[in-house]
C-alpha cells in the first residue's frame, strides 16, 4: 500500500503522433493497468508545442511515426524531455539504422548490408533479390524489393536509389532473406529487461516500392513461441545495445543457414504488440512504474 500511495499522483506521458493523437488500439491497452497502480496515463503528441514535458513523471515513447522525414528535430526534442523512456542517448543511435554496423562489429549476426551515401554510386547486384531502404525510416515505408535479374526490375531499383540519393537520405541495400515468405518474421519483446513474449510477422514486401498509404504498411501477426537460439540471438543482441531500456524489440529472420539473424533491433517506437499475449500490458505497466522517479 505504501507503493501505490507515493505513486497516486504520478502521471505518464505516453508519446505519439498527431496522426494517431489518441493511441492505437494495443498501445491504449497499457492505460488500465496503470491506472490500476495509481500511474495516471495519457496520450500526449510529442510536437505539440504547448506540452509542458516537465508535468510528466515519465514520458514513454509508442508511436510517434511521423519522425523519419524530421529525424533531426525529433532526436533534439527527445534530448529536451526531462524523463524519457527509452531514453535520448539510446533514441538518437536507434533512428538511424547504421547502428546495424555497430552491432556487427561486436559479433551479432546481422542482415548484410551495403551501405550508400547521398551522392555515392552503387553498383547493383546482376542477381538476386534485394531490398532497398532508408537507413532512417519507419513502418517500412520508402522500402521495395527487387529481382535484379529482372529487366523490369533493374531500372526501379536504381530509380529508388536515385530518389533517396536526391533527398540526402541514406539508403541500404541488403540480401532479401527467402524465409521471411515461409517462416516469417520473429519478433521478441522484452519489458522492463525481460522477455515478454513474441509475435510472427508476415511477409510485407512482394515487389518494388510503390508508396504507401497512411504512417506504415499493413502487418499480418499471430503469436509465436521463439525458439531456443532465437532467445539465444535476441539475449546476444541485447546485450550489445546500449542503454536502460524500458522496451526493446529484436526482429529476427532465419538467414540462409536457417540460424536467425537480427533484421531490427527496435529501441525507439516498436509496436509491442500487447494484444497478443496474456498478462503483457500488465507487464508494461509494471515496467513503466518501477521506472518512475522514487
Amino acid at each position: 500500500m505504501a507503493n501505490h500511495a507515493t505513486r497516486a499522483k504520478a502521471r505518464v506521458a505516453l508519446i505519439t503522433c498527431r496522426d494517431l493523437a489518441d493511441l492505437e488500439d494495443d498501445d491504449r491497452l497499457v492505460i488500465a493497468p496503470l491506472n490500476a497502480r495509481g500511474v495516471a496515463a495519457e496520450p500526449v503528441v510529442w510536437d505539440d508545442p504547448t506540452v509542458d514535458w516537465a508535468l510528466y513523471d515519465l514520458a514513454v515513447l509508442r508511436s510517434p511515426w511521423d519522425y523519419a522525414r524530421r529525424r533531426d528535430e525529433f532526436v533534439r526534442w527527445a534530448a529536451s524531455v526531462p524523463a524519457l523512456a527509452n531514453p535520448a542517448a539510446v533514441v538518437e543511435w536507434n533512428t538511424d539504422k547504421r547502428y546495424l554496423a555497430s552491432l556487427a562489429a561486436a559479433g551479432v549476426p546481422v542482415v548484410p548490408t551495403t551501405w550508400v551515401e547521398p551522392g555515392e554510386q552503387v553498383d547493383l547486384p546482376t542477381s538476386g533479390e534485394w531490398v532497398i531502404k532508408p537507413a532512417i525510416s519507419a513502418g517500412s515505408v520508402d522500402t521495395g524489393r527487387y529481382d535484379l535479374s529482372d529487366p523490369a526490375h533493374r531500372p526501379l531499383a536504381s530509380a529508388h536509389v536515385a530518389r533517396l540519393s536526391s533527398a540526402g537520405r541514406v539508403t541500404m541495400l541488403q540480401p532479401f532473406l527467402p524465409a521471411v515468405d515461409s517462416y516469417g518474421e520473429t519478433a521478441m519483446i522484452y519489458l522492463g529487461g525481460r522477455f515478454s513474449h513474441a509475435i510472427r510477422k508476415g511477409p510485407m514486401l512482394d515487389g518494388p516500392d510503390l508508396g504507401v498509404e497512411g504512417l506504415y504498411k499493413e502487418e499480418v501477426i499471430t503469436a509465436r513461441t521463439p525458439t531456443v537460439t532465437e532467445h539465444a540471438v535476441a539475449d546476444a543482441v541485447l546485450a550489445a545495445a546500449p542503454g536502460d531500456l524500458l522496451y526493446a524489440r529484436v526482429d529476427l529472420i532465419p538467414g540462409p543457414d536457417g540460424s536467425p539473424i537480427l533484421v531490427e533491433l527496435e529501441l525507439t517506437e516498436p509496436s509491442l504488440f500487447l494484444a497478443y499475449a496474456d498478462g503483457a500490458a500488465d507487464r508494461l505497466a509494471a515496467a513503466i512504474t518501477r521506472a518512475l522517479p522514487t
